[in-house]
């Protein structure tokens, strides 16, 4: 089984900065691509930032030049680095993951149970 436990997230003022981590944990042969998603009040789930095992990045165009996400591999971990918030950065961030728990294993994909980011002054 494997586990993905989000941190980092609070309330801050607009223009300020969070930086959100996503620990994988569990029985792990491999890590492929970690993802943030994030889910507003009252609205879909939608995709926020990608990277790859290989480091390449992918962004949504709202948080592009904003947000930066990263990861490191030893410790099974993905960051996203949240600057020039705004209101409507508000709302739950999920972490997701591909992941190879054994060798002998598919690649089976996981969700976080988020953490609540609230821009406001």
């Amino acid at each position: 089984q494997v586990q993905l436990v989000e941190s980092g997230g609070g309330l801050v003022q607009p223009g300020g900065s969070l930086r959100l981590s996503c620990a994988a944990s569990g029985s792990i042969f491999n890590i492929y691509a970690m993802r943030w998603y994030r889910t507003a009040p009252g609205k879909q789930r939608m995709f926020v930032a990608a990277v790859t095992s290989g480091g390449s990045t992918t962004y949504a165009d709202s948080v592009k030049g904003r947000f930066t996400i990263s990861r490191d591999g030893a410790k099974n971990t993905a960051y996203l680095q949240m600057n020039s918030l705004k209101p409507e950065d508000t709302a739950v961030y999920y972490c997701n993951a591909d992941v190879r728990p054994l060798p002998r294993d598919g690649v089976v994909n996981y969700w976080g149970q988020g953490t609540q980011v609230t821009v406001s002054s």
